[in-house]
């Protein structure tokens, strides 16, 4: 297990730019599975989560090149099938959340998939029911293997028809797309994840030859179709780091420049940050955050307190909330955050507490933050990730510490940001990893 050892207090200034999108990227080298053919994508981020999955396509038999840092092109023509009934297949699908991603693409095109419980991060529950009754309703038979703990999905053909998703799931949709490409007639999905990663996805399918109109809506149209052939994408800058940088230049910056953000791909992020006092100009296609010795809370027009609540997309993404709840410790005036999606990911704010945060929590889902106007620095403390966007929270908390953190179980942190203390050194932080 690795840890990082943080010196707070080092003012970060310059400029850096987001890697590739972790969502997008698991979604659309899965999609890679739809064709024979080349799928050269670009702008992969080079993080232990992506990482797996390429090593997993690769184990079932997928052709994978490197073209360069963040470049592969593959192609899934010749794959083994039975690799996917073996114990070393479902041991590594145990250990990664986008694995789940892989149902979807091997029904479609092979009418057979495999399933265990996929990992991931310690958030509370997050439950497939969505993936299942969408490829129920697509005409998949499931089979409970109990004695193995796995699930045997298969479909002779895949058919269309309409459905209601009991929930916005982005990967619950990208499962049902990526297999309704390929089902006979149409299928129409209401109440399906419209998010950046899954416009994406759904751009990239058409390029290969899928007919889906609504895209960037929760009303999506596919006309199924025979086959699909090789394409060229590039994945969008990862929002959520975005955000963290965000949170990074209000807490422990002196001015710092985030470049090629795809502006119009962040929704409310950036508004969320202001509605903290963070100052955020844009110069084209970059963000810029000066340096700001006190930045004010909010009010709602009645004068009420400020909250600020996860939802699906167009809301406000949960991935960011840890990163919010950190940079209103340092705030003027306070702020209820409410996680309605995941009951768990409020927890990592009792290592907050320790390090002299002003933080209510009122139940799993509901944490009220006093903000100390800077006029009391967080102190620094031992702590452990619990999950990715915990992790880069307690991240930056630690870089605006007094004293020296540190922070165990960093591989949360390592599945869903690319080299972060390298990146991070480079603006001036001292992080050291052991």
């Amino acid at each position: 297990m690795s840890s990082f050892i943080i010196e707070g207090g080092n003012p970060l200034s310059g400029t850096i730019t987001p890697q590739g999108a972790k969502n997008e990227a698991l979604e659309v080298i899965c999609a890679a599975l739809l064709t024979p053919e080349e799928v050269h994508i670009s702008n992969i981020p080079d993080i232990l989560d992506v990482n797996n999955l390429i090593r997993l396509l690769t184990d079932i038999g997928v052709e994978v090149t490197r073209n360069g840092k963040n470049d592969y092109t593959f192609k899934a023509e010749n794959l083994n099938l039975s690799y996917l009934e073996s114990d070393d297949f479902l041991t590594k699908c145990a250990s990664l959340r986008g694995s789940v991603l892989l149902i979807g693409p091997l029904l479609a095109r092979f009418g057979k998939a495999v399933i265990t419980k996929p990992g991931g991060d310690k958030i509370g529950r997050r439950r497939l029911d969505t993936h299942f009754l969408g490829l129920k309703r697509l005409g998949a038979k499931f089979t409970h293997i109990e004695e193995r703990g796995i699930y045997e999905i298969g479909a002779r053909r895949l058919k269309g028809c309409y459905m209601l998703l009991d929930e916005a799931s982005v990967t619950g949709t990208a499962n049902i797309v990526m297999a309704a490409v390929f089902a006979q007639g149409t299928t129409t999905i209401y109440n399906a994840a419209c998010e950046p990663y899954i416009q994406q996805l759904c751009h990239m399918l058409n390029a290969m030859g899928a007919q889906i109109s609504g895209i960037g809506s929760n009303l999506l149209t596919i006309v199924g179709t025979d086959k699909l052939h090789g394409t060229q994408h590039r994945i969008l800058p990862d929002m959520i780091e975005v955000g963290s940088f965000i949170g990074m230049a209000a807490m422990a910056g002196k001015g710092i420049r985030i470049k090629d953000v795809s502006l119009k791909n962040l929704g409310i992020i950036p508004d969320a940050f202001r509605r903290l006092g963070v100052k955020i100009n844009t110069d084209g296609d970059d963000l810029v955050i000066p340096y700001q010795s006190h930045y004010q809370i909010d009010s709602f027009i009645d004068s009420s307190i400020m909250t600020l609540a996860d939802a699906p997309w167009p809301g406000l993404t949960p991935d960011l909330l840890s990163v919010l709840i950190v940079v209103a410790t340092q705030a003027r005036g306070s702020v209820l955050f409410h996680q309605k999606m995941f009951e768990s990911r409020l927890f990592f704010v009792d290592k907050l507490i320790d390090m002299g945060a002003q933080i209510i929590l009122c139940d799993p889902h509901r944490a009220v933050v006093v903000g100390h106007d800077k006029k009391i620095r967080l102190r620094a403390g031992r702590m452990a990730s619990p999950d990715i966007r915990a992790g880069i929270a307690l991240l930056i908390a630690a870089m605006s510490a007094q004293g020296t953190s540190r922070i165990d179980n960093i591989e949360q942190i390592d599945r869903g940001y690319e080299d972060i203390e390298a990146r991070l050194n480079g603006l001036g932080a001292k992080i050291r990893r052991e």
